[in-house]
């Protein structure tokens, strides 16, 4: 296997609770390498072109509006399998499904209708975090 990139966002409600240490801890025990680290307000552009295949959706709206309460801590991490490792550290997408002793097993919960609250988002592939990473970090572009 090969060195890959990933990228996670650590959403409003994670930097609202308090879990950016929680989450860079989580990868750092797995000797995990951040390559790049930074707190962004996302703008209308950066999530529309993450979430490019939702903007149609009626909810779309909602997770813009949850994605922009506060600012994001967005993270490039590297190593060996990390989007499959990573991803699977982060559980499932809906909180109340996702295993204890996963990020959003042990951060999240269910909050009722409306966006997904679910602390972090990561790359769910290595063509995923290709395409995400750039939108978060221009700089970084090949």
């Amino acid at each position: 296997m090969s060195e890959e990139r990933t990228l996670i966002l650590v959403k409003p409600d994670g930097v609202a609770s308090g879990h950016i240490g929680d989450v860079i801890s989580r990868l750092e025990r797995r000797r995990y390498k951040i390559t790049a680290l930074k707190v962004v307000q996302a703008t209308d552009a950066q999530l529309q072109e993450h979430y490019h295949a939702l903007v149609d959706k009626p909810y779309y709206p909602g997770i813009q509006k949850f994605m922009q309460e506060t600012p994001i801590v967005a993270m490039v991490a590297s190593g060996t399998d990390i989007v499959n490792v990573f991803h699977k550290m982060v559980g499932a997408t809906e909180p109340s499904e996702a295993a204890i002793g996963t990020i959003r097993g042990d951060y999240g919960r269910s909050w009722g209708p409306g966006p997904i609250r679910n602390v972090v988002h990561s790359s769910d592939s290595v063509a995923s975090a290709e395409r995400e990473i750039p939108i978060w970090f221009p700089e970084l572009k090949d």
